[in-house]
């Protein structure tokens, strides 16, 4: 069962100093010295207890700096522990939410250019064409085999150099290229690009890109064929057409001169693109369309028609981690039928594209049985053992996590033990509010309470004793108030028995020689004593 979503968050920091939200800079303040009193370190002997101590002392401290410094507080109610250790720091003119959130993504970009400039970015492509007819006739398996591979690296702010090459071989045919493209930036508008290339297509050129607008952009590009000495002419304009959609204009001019205008929309779930390309005698028009599932599978359909192809492409993938990605592809075309495989990780790529038949008889019986055997005996049982060993291992982490938690608590209990027990007395003599049993964690078990006489609940993993925390948070009046949208577990001295699980508190308490009993929820606000508690 999943944990209700029911208050916002980064609420950890009010539930450790037990504040509302709302808490004004004087309720902060006077929580700080309240919590600072009682875990500073100075007020023990004993080494262990010292560093049990020092270790909660530096929680509520910084706890404190952050919820009292007003710049620092907003920027964690809005983006959590999260914004603060940004860098974002806040002046006289960046007061409002928006320009919090605007400042804050901006840091998060700077960062990522920065991360990415100090690395080598790579990539590249295997390609291996396979044919079963020739391989049955006797012929070989291997048609041919392509191999593209591309190293970029920032040189400055402005300066990048990219090095690639190409190889190819088609049956006893074969060549290859390098190639260097040496890229400029101009100004946050504008930039030029040197490229250079030696082999099958010995060129030399250069090329511009230019933001036109905060819509729309243009690239020209022009080029000399080291070969036959001709010139090639190109130019491209992109425009936004809406906020998850665009086309564009390519032209070009030379030996092979063309022009095609084409689009692509894309959105979290969907995405779809085509493209209609007119060349000196020949044409071409394709079509692609994805979906996504869910966050790792994704179907896939598309069709290309020309005055050399047709073809119809259907197929689907699935990430198996965080950086890979595999897919299956079927295509039916004027060339036969092919099964297409592909391994994406990182930015590298892996194609092996195999014709399976010339002819097109069972285009469609043959993939379909093919998908649903590999789907029923491989597939299917490979990602239920998969999924089954992801469980455990998440359990396992889990159960660790709470363990610790668990740990962090009960330090933080021996803590309050002493000052607990001594409001407890005073309580007792005074006939005031004493917290005679209390109970946090998973509500299932907690609901038990009331319709069994089961008296050994604190024993059980998902349930935490925490009647200390709550006599010790008694204040002087006799009253325990606990606050509305701050989750219970940040509570110096709970933590949280059953992550996921929705979660309860159920007291018994003493007030004026009677007996109470009551039970809230996670986020619910409590404060005691209540007639309407009493048994």
């Amino acid at each position: 069962m999943d944990e209700p979503n029911e208050a916002p968050e980064n609420r950890e920091l009010y539930a450790l100093l037990n504040l509302s939200p709302e808490a004004s800079d004087e309720e902060i303040r006077r929580a700080y010295r309240q919590w600072a009193q009682a875990y500073h370190p100075d007020k023990y002997q004993s080494p262990h207890m010292k560093d049990i101590a020092t270790e909660n002392f530096q929680r509520i401290c910084e706890a404190y700096e952050i919820l009292s410094d007003s710049n620092k507080r907003q920027i964690y109610d809005i983006y959590g522990m999260e914004g603060v250790n940004s860098g974002l720091e806040l002046g006289a003119t960046l007061n409002r939410a928006e320009e919090i959130k605007a400042e804050l993504e901006r840091l998060k970009r700077m960062k990522e250019r920065e991360k990415m400039a100090a690395h080598f970015r790579s990539s590249g492509t295997i390609l291996a064409n396979m044919s079963l007819p020739h391989c049955l006739n006797g012929d070989g398996l291997f048609r041919g085999m392509a191999m593209t591979s591309e190293i970029q690296s920032d040189l400055s702010k402005r300066d990048a150099i990219t090095i690639g090459g190409n190889l190819a071989v088609d049956g006893n045919e074969g060549g290859g290229a390098a190639t260097a493209v040496f890229r400029h930036q101009i100004s946050e508008a504008s930039s030029v690009e040197l490229v250079a290339s030696a082999g099958l297509r010995a060129l030399v050129g250069v090329q511009a890109s230019r933001t036109l607008s905060s819509h729309s952009a243009a690239t020209m590009g022009l080029a000399l064929s080291l070969q036959d000495g001709s010139l090639n002419l190109s130019n491209l304009w992109t425009r936004q057409l809406s906020e998850t959609a665009s086309g564009h204009i390519q032209l070009a001019l030379g030996t092979q001169s063309s022009i095609a205008v084409g689009w692509q929309k894309k959105d979290e779930r969907r995405s779809a693109s085509g493209e209609v390309k007119f060349g000196t005698g020949s044409f071409d028009t394709s079509v692609h369309y994805t979906h996504r599932f869910s966050p790792k599978s994704l179907g896939c359909i598309g069709g290309r028609v020309g005055s050399s192809s047709l073809e119809i492409e259907v197929g689907g993938g699935r990430k198996i981690s965080k950086f890979s990605t595999v897919r299956w592809l079927y295509t039916i075309g004027i060339q036969g039928i092919f099964w297409k495989f592909e391994l994406h990780r990182g930015g590298q790529k892996l194609i092996i594209p195999v014709r399976t038949s010339r002819h097109h008889s069972g285009a469609l019986v043959v993939p379909a049985s093919m998908y649903f055997l590999l789907k029923k005996f491989i597939i299917k049982p490979y990602y239920l053992r998969r999924n089954k060993q992801k469980a455990l291992e998440k359990d396992e982490k889990t159960s660790s996590q709470v363990k610790e938690a668990r740990a962090a608590a009960e330090k933080a209990q021996k803590l309050q033990e002493n000052v607990a027990n001594r409001k407890r007395n005073k309580q007792l003599e005074t006939g005031g509010l004493v917290i005679m049993r209390a109970l946090y964690g998973n509500e299932r078990v907690l609901c038990n309470l009331n319709s069994s006489s089961e008296t050994s609940l604190e024993s059980t993993s998902e349930v935490i004793d925490v009647t200390i925390p709550l006599n010790f948070l008694v204040n002087d009046s006799g009253q325990l108030k606990l606050h509305e949208g701050v989750k219970k577990s940040g509570i110096m001295g709970f933590c949280d028995p059953c992550p996921g699980e929705p979660k309860q508190l159920y007291i018994e308490y003493a007030y004026a020689g009677n007996e109470y009993k009551v039970s809230v929820g996670d986020y619910e606000e409590l404060i005691i004593p209540q007639g309407a508690h009493r048994i």
